[in-house]
């Protein structure tokens, strides 16, 4: 491969990895909130890196995923999991659950939200890259950096304002209901209008608030009278 197109496709990785890793900074953000300050550095670079190393693995076979019916399905439904957790978690005591498991638990969010909300990013990078490994390699590897940047800041912001968590959780659960939405098993048999697909996404975002919500204040109630 020609080095100007080698570099020309990279930097089209870059960008296309840059524009879709929002929403993956946004679940990495969230599932970290609740570890120790010290922790979180560590929680996110960790989390990403699996999950960067996972999506290159699967990037080879990116060309099956979208066709794979309920895929996505899957993958919305443990996003709006995700989501559930985040605010169960934002009302638990620190001392609630040890350090450890909540660690390890929050690399396994970070992990598998990366990489069922990424199926549309695999494609994309593995068509830029025309299958050429050690741009994907490149391509997702210099993102890195981006993703863990924003991953702290993000979590920064939460800490010093708290309203900010409970947006990140709506942005998930519309996330959720474009990827339930999208799978083609359910597209090629519901074939949802552009109507159905908005009051999907806020039946899906009022849902998660509401329940989630709900089964945090029933902890914070339980560790209060268990004190």
């Amino acid at each position: 491969m020609p080095l100007a197109h080698f570099l020309l496709s990279g930097f089209s990785i870059v960008l296309i990895d840059l524009v879709l890793a929002g929403d993956n900074a946004l679940v990495i953000a969230l599932a970290v909130r609740s570890l120790p300050p010290q922790q979180r550095r560590l929680g996110i670079v960790c989390g990403a890196g699996l999950a960067v190393v996972l999506r290159i693995a699967l990037t080879v076979f990116a060309a099956r995923l979208l066709t794979l019916p309920f895929l996505k399905l899957a993958g919305g439904l443990l996003v709006l999991w995700i989501a559930f957790k985040v605010l169960v978690d934002v009302s638990e005591k620190q001392a609630g659950a040890p350090a450890p498991r909540r660690f390890f638990q929050a690399i396994w969010q970070i992990t598998a939200a990366d990489l069922t909300m990424s199926i549309d990013n695999i494609l994309a990078i593995a068509g830029a890259s025309n299958g050429n490994f050690w741009l994907i390699v490149f391509g997702l590897g210099v993102s890195i950096p981006f993703v863990i940047f924003s991953s702290n800041l993000l979590s920064k912001l939460m800490d010093r304002y708290p309203i900010l968590i409970y947006l990140g959780v709506a942005i998930l659960g519309k996330v959720a209901g474009d990827m339930i939405v999208g799978d083609p098993f359910l597209k090629e048999r519901m074939r949802p209008s552009p109507a159905a697909h908005y009051i999907i996404d806020a039946v899906l975002i009022v849902a998660v608030l509401a329940l989630g919500m709900a089964a945090g204040r029933r902890k914070r109630q339980n560790l209060g009278a268990g004190g």
